[in-house]
Formats: structure tokens, C-alpha cells, sequence
């Protein structure tokens, strides 16, 4: 290329050149652009905290609460009642079942248990048996003996010791009950004394009861000719 033409080359160049931004203006625009980067992080911020605070404070729905009973309702307006204090349990009560039951003997209950809780827990009626006319329901009392499936019988005064038969002085006119007589009772049979009353009532808590008169004589100490002092003075 000639020397001419480039000279005047550089010139046309020299005028197209565009004019330099002054170091001072560019110092401006470069503060104004992160202002507005801070300004859109800041709104950006703002949205979400206020997006979370009304997401948490937003109506919700409560859970019905159930209906009280009337009997709760009641006590709730007009207080509670002087009779609902806790009763104080008492002590447990000790009785004897006898008769017919599959475990008879003596059983420890709760106080203020039923009849029905002692048949229970001697094992309950053998089969076949009936309670007849007895109280179920009714409470027990401490040191009580309840028969079941057997007559009760009329408590007898014990006599001194006298010579044996029907006819003998002082024999109870009413035949007592081998299965609810007390050990007392039967030591005031003629010819019985506290020992033989005593294996008299070990043997009906062995085997649940006599089940016959004839079945007495099945007792040590308790022969035939004393059998047939005794059989018309006792039942079942």
C-alpha cells in the first residue's frame, strides 16, 4: 500500500472513532445498578415474609367438640354433688362356701362382693346344680357361710353329753342340715363331741358336701350303731 493511502485510511478512522465514555460517568452508573440489584433483593425478601406470616395466620378450621352427656352437662352447671365423693374401700370379708360348688372351702373378697362373687370364686355350681332360693345379690358378711344347693337349717343349742338315740334328753327336734350345720351344731348331736363335729365338717369340705345321710357313715369314728342314733336327727 502506498504512503498515501494509508495516511489516508488512519484519517477516515480517526473520524468514525466513537468518543470515549469519561472515567467519571462510569463511575456513576456502576452505584445506580447495584442499588437496584438491593432494592429487588429486598422486595424479594419483603414477599416472602409477608407470604409466610399470612399463610400462618390464616383461618383454620376447629374440631367439633362432642356433645357432653346430660349427666355431665348437669354436674358442669350446677357444680358437682356432695354424694360423688369416692367411697373408702373397706377391708376384704372371709367366707365359707359349702354345698354344691366345685372348690368349697373358705374364700377372701373385695368388700362389698355378692353372693354370686363367692360362688365364682369356689369354682362356681357343679353340674347340674341349682341355687335354689339363694340371694345372689345379696352382700357378703365377714365370717359368713353360704350353702348352695342345700337347705339352710335352724341353729341348735349345744347340749352336754348324754346317752345316745332319738329319744335321748336334750336331742334337737329339728334335724339339722350336714351341709350347713356349724361344727358347734353338730357337737350338740347326741354321741358327737368337737372332734368328731370337726371331721365331720373336714369331710364335707373334701368332697363338696353329703350328698345322702347314709353318707355320714363314710366319717371316721362314725359306725352303724351311732349311724342309727344319728340318722333321724340330720338331712341333706
Amino acid at each position: 500500500m502506498r504512503p498515501d493511502t494509508q495516511a489516508r485510511l488512519q484519517s477516515l478512522m480517526g473520524r468514525l472513532r466513537l468518543p470515549e465514555t469519561p472515567p467519571s460517568a462510569r463511575l456513576r452508573a456502576s452505584p445506580e445498578r447495584s442499588n437496584v440489584r438491593v432494592l429487588v433483593l429486598l422486595g424479594v425478601i419483603a414477599a416472602v415474609v409477608a407470604a409466610g406470616y399470612f399463610w400462618l395466620a390464616r383461618p383454620r378450621p376447629q374440631p367439633a367438640a362432642a356433645p357432653l352427656p346430660s349427666a355431665t352437662l348437669a354436674e358442669t352447671r350446677a357444680g358437682p354433688s356432695p354424694s360423688a365423693s369416692p367411697v373408702a374401700a373397706g377391708p376384704p370379708v372371709v367366707v365359707h362356701v359349702i354345698g354344691k360348688v366345685r372348690r368349697p372351702g373358705v374364700v377372701t373378697l373385695p368388700a362389698g362382693s355378692r353372693v354370686a362373687e363367692a360362688i365364682k370364686a369356689a369354682g362356681g355350681l357343679r353340674p347340674g346344680a341349682k341355687t335354689g332360693t339363694l340371694n345372689l345379690a345379696r352382700k357378703l358378711v365377714d365370717g359368713e357361710q353360704i350353702p348352695v344347693g342345700v337347705r339352710g337349717s335352724a341353729p341348735a343349742a349345744p347340749v352336754a353329753a348324754a346317752p345316745s338315740g332319738p329319744n335321748a334328753p336334750g336331742a334337737p327336734t329339728t334335724p339339722i342340715d350336714l351341709n350347713a350345720a356349724t361344727a358347734d351344731q353338730l357337737d350338740g348331736l347326741p354321741g358327737v363331741g368337737p372332734v368328731l363335729a370337726q371331721r365331720i365338717v373336714a369331710y364335707r369340705t373334701e368332697h363338696g358336701g353329703f350328698r345322702s345321710v347314709d353318707e355320714l357313715q363314710e366319717v371316721s369314728g362314725i359306725g352303724s350303731r351311732r349311724f342309727d342314733d344319728l340318722k333321724s336327727m340330720v338331712r341333706v
